[in-house]
């Protein structure tokens, strides 16, 4: 079980820096968006994203 969690912290690094390595001025425009946001918009980016991953950890599983 914990070498399944910290592969997932892996993966999950390596798709953090995937986009600022190949495309560092969109992952700055990108950034750049997301300051502008509401703290409303910026909460439901983040339980989008929430929703997503337990979804695919329920279908994998």
């Amino acid at each position: 079980m914990q070498v399944n969690l910290w592969a997932a912290f892996a993966l999950m690094l390596v798709f953090e820096g995937v986009l600022p390595f190949v495309a560092p001025v969109v992952w700055r425009e990108t950034f750049r968006r997301m300051i502008e946001m509401s703290d409303g918009q910026l909460r439901f980016i983040g339980l989008g994203s929430i929703l997503v991953g337990l979804l695919l950890l329920l279908l994998l599983d």
